[in-house]
């Protein structure tokens, strides 16, 4: 495992500043997607972790909707972005592989398009990390790539940077499965259709 995460660590340092400024807000975004994160801020409580949250953009507009939110991301000039242009914020250095949090400590986790470079073998253990932080009835909005079980292997991204990571698109039933088996109750699924299919999950920590 280290070593699929230690190639995105090393690809998102690589383009942050790209990613930073190639990358709109929520507030330029579709409106749906802005939906859906009000519907989120009003079903979360207590500490919510926006997880892979780059270089804050998310983390901060949650933080205008009302929620109590910090970024965590695995890059560390991703993290030196976010706390640059949002310094009263709290943006750390982290995996979602191993969440420097206690059991049942978070209210909320948002996993903003940040799982799909993660291996289709090690998603369980990412959603049963994600399960383990969330208190009892505590919510995750996880929003993701899909595809029919495709594999691709990027060698350049945000302008022709040069990157190292693989991004894993699998069908949207089957990552409704691997939650419900981790323990998640799944309240709502927003499935968007090509040229860019993705998949938003809303789920609760029964």
């Amino acid at each position: 495992m280290s070593e699929y995460i230690d190639a995105v660590r090393e690809s998102y340092d690589t383009v942050a500043a790209a990613y930073d400024e190639q990358v709109k807000g929520p507030s330029e975004q579709d409106p749906l997607m802005r939906a859906m994160f009000q519907a989120f801020a009003e079903l979360a409580h207590g500490k919510v972790a926006d997880l892979g949250c780059g270089p804050g953009k998310i983390t901060a507009y949650l933080r205008e909707l009302g929620l109590d939110a910090y970024g965590i991301d695995l890059s560390p000039n991703m993290v030196e972005l976010a706390r640059a242009a949002y310094p009263q914020l709290r943006f750390e250095v982290g995996t979602m592989t191993a969440l420097d949090v206690a059991d049942g400590e978070l209210g909320g986790i948002l996993a903003h398009f940040s799982t799909h470079h993660t291996p289709p073998e090690h998603l369980p253990r990412v959603y049963a990390e994600l399960h383990r932080a969330l208190a009892p009835g505590g919510h995750l909005m996880l929003w993701t790539h899909t595809g029919d079980n495709e594999r691709r292997q990027l060698t350049q991204a945000y302008g022709g940077h040069p990157v190292s990571y693989e991004s894993h698109r699998l069908p949207a039933d089957h990552l409704a499965d691997l939650l419900q088996a981790t323990g998640f109750r799944i309240r709502a699924t927003l499935v968007e259709p090509p040229p860019r299919p993705n998949a938003c999950f809303v789920a609760t920590r029964s």
